[in-house]
């Protein structure tokens, strides 16, 4: 019988080396929430450099190809600070989700020491990943691109060069949604702005040669089209997912919940950060509210633990580590 990669896969999993916290490397002792977060993956940085070059393309197509022609000043000005405005904001929320740790686990815990000091109860299980070698804690998935397990990811957006996660999917969310607005106040922008030129003369409605102008305004026109029906989509799903406490993985996985569920309210305000405000749709702002952890969870430490194999649940991508009372 061939043996298929996944198996092979599974066959290296269970070697040792793999499952003995001794073979981990603690993680540094110095803390990292003074660093900046950035992944360093080529495809995610050109794309999302290409982000902000279309987002610029259609400022400046909006600008100087449709707003300063303008005869109607008020329309002008008002049209401007609103597409910019939304188009700043959508750009400081496409950075706060780069460069946001999105919950990585720490890197190189499955130690033996860290083991100990979870305090866990006889019999209970903790999950370990053979590719960080970090504990998992619930709902942390591995992501080959970070190459880190990160809590509650939904996803990994090479658009914002980051994984979608516990901490930083509220900028995600307000980038899909400001990315959408921009984009149908494009569209409707550009529908006037053909209507006014076919009324007036073509060299009147534009300072560009017309032939210059219509390939301007076509490409703009597809441009955010595209990018509407894509962030619309993006946008519903992750308030979906949001709504229902379920991330885009647990979804495809169809994982039964082993969490209690929060209500949509609830799932939205800790997501988002509290009660309904501005701060909601402010991406300068951080992450006030946070999910107290079940009261009455910690127990006494076994005095003495042995790590065992346990591969009844073994996914492609998580060891199970049984910890029991000798």
């Amino acid at each position: 019988m061939m043996i298929t990669p996944i198996h092979r896969f599974r066959d290296i999993e269970r070697t040792p080396e793999y499952l003995q916290p001794d073979k981990c490397v603690p993680p540094p002792s110095h803390s990292s929430s003074g660093t900046m977060w950035f992944i360093r993956d080529g495809c995610g940085i050109a794309c999302a450099v290409i982000t902000w070059f279309l987002v610029f393309y259609a400022d400046f197509v909006v600008i100087l190809v449709m707003l300063l022609p303008s005869r109607d000043y008020i329309y002008s000005v008002i049209n401007g600070v609103v597409f910019n405005t939304l188009a700043f904001l959508a750009l400081a929320s496409h950075m706060r989700a780069m460069v946001t740790d999105p919950g990585a686990v720490p890197k190189g815990n499955a130690t033996k020491e860290f083991i100990e000091s979870l305090q866990l109860k006889p019999g209970q299980v903790v999950y370990k990943c053979p590719k960080c070698c970090s504990i998992k804690p619930d709902r942390a998935h591995h992501c080959s691109v970070c190459k880190r397990c990160i809590r509650k990811m939904d996803h990994h957006c090479p658009w914002v060069n980051n994984c979608v996660g516990e901490n930083n999917q509220k900028y995600f969310v307000l980038f899909t949604m400001y990315i959408a607005l921009i984009s149908l106040h494009a569209l409707i922008m550009v529908g006037f702005h053909f209507l006014y030129c076919f009324e007036e003369d073509w060299t009147k409605c534009s300072s560009f040669s017309p032939p210059t102008t219509v390939i301007l305004l076509i490409l703009l026109c597809f441009e955010a089209l595209l990018f509407l029906i894509f962030t619309s989509v993006m946008f519903g799903t992750q308030v979906h997912s949001i709504c229902t406490d379920e991330t885009g993985i647990e979804r495809l996985k169809k994982q039964e919940p082993t969490w209690e569920k929060v209500s949509s309210w609830e799932g939205m305000k800790l997501a988002f950060g509290g009660e309904l405000s501005l701060r909601w749709f402010n991406p300068f702002s951080d992450l006030s509210c946070k999910k107290a952890p079940p009261a009455g969870s910690a127990t006494v430490a076994p005095s003495e633990m042995v790590i065992q194999e346990a591969f009844e649940r073994l996914s492609d991508q998580e060891v199970i580590v049984g910890v029991l009372n000798e």
